[in-house]
């Protein structure tokens, strides 16, 4: 297979996994609610909030839109999201492992209370065990369990 057959297979593919996420009732503007209302509750969790906000300041309308093409581009595969999780995470010096895991379990109470079907749920959950996994051993270390 040569690279133009390649890059129109990986687009297809593509394609394909949008097209599923869709009838699972994933869309734009699922995405937007389930960020601004999972974000709302990180800006007032006791431990989460003094993170974000010290990270973030007055600059929540910028990272809101952020977060909303990061998870369009892993629900949706857009690739509009372009940024590196890993590099900002690491940065974060107040972070805790205990912060990622209050994040997924926050995620988890969002996404049960908006998800529109099982599988969307079950699908954005994995997704972000697995994203929340990474980056927890990329700042702490292999040996970090969340």
């Amino acid at each position: 297979m040569d690279s133009l057959e390649a890059f129109k297979a990986a687009q297809a593919k593509r394609a394909d996994l949008s097209e599923e996420a869709r009838g699972w009732g994933i869309d734009e503007e699922f995405i937007s609610r389930l960020v601004d209302t999972f974000y709302l509750r990180i800006q007032a969790h006791p431990d989460l909030g003094p993170v974000f906000n010290d990270r973030i300041g007055e600059n929540w309308p910028v990272h809101l839109a952020k977060m909303k093409r990061f998870w369009e581009s892993i629900a949706l595969r857009t690739a509009l999201y372009e940024g590196k999780p890993m590099e900002t995470h690491k940065g974060l010096e107040a972070a805790r492992p205990m912060h990622f895991s209050q994040w997924l379990v926050l995620w988890e109470d969002v996404l049960t209370e908006l998800a529109p079907s099982d599988d969307a749920r079950n699908y954005l959950l994995e997704r972000a065990r697995s994203m929340g996994t990474r980056l927890a051993k990329g700042r702490f270390g292999n040996d970090v369990e969340i």
